[in-house]
């Protein structure tokens, strides 16, 4: 089947969205669902290849995708988001603000 890469850097499949490098937003791209797998191809290239889902109406986004755009994380920045919050408190501290207990 033939699709156009959307805005969001997908591509509808049966109601799921699959992510494609974002510089193919706007593109024409050929996808193939077979043996479990979602494949996009643009020109002769497989541009994206994910595991088929049988939900309905979910998102299936591979972070290198995005990376490069705003709201793609670089290596660094994903390790970043693995620490602890530094302004969580415990939840005794918010059960004392507010009167009562977790």
């Amino acid at each position: 089947m033939v699709r156009t890469v959307h805005a969001d850097c997908a591509v509808v499949v049966d109601t799921n969205a699959y992510s494609v490098p974002w510089r193919l937003i706007g593109e024409r791209v050929r996808v193939a669902v077979y043996g479990g797998r979602v494949r996009v191809h643009h020109g002769p290239n497989v541009v994206a290849d994910h595991v088929e889902h049988r939900g309905r109406h979910e998102r299936i986004t591979d972070r290198a995708h995005l990376a490069g755009i705003n709201g793609g994380l670089r290596p660094v920045e994903a390790a970043a988001d693995r620490r602890k919050p530094e302004l969580l408190r415990p939840l005794e501290e918010y059960a004392a603000v507010a009167g009562g207990s977790f």
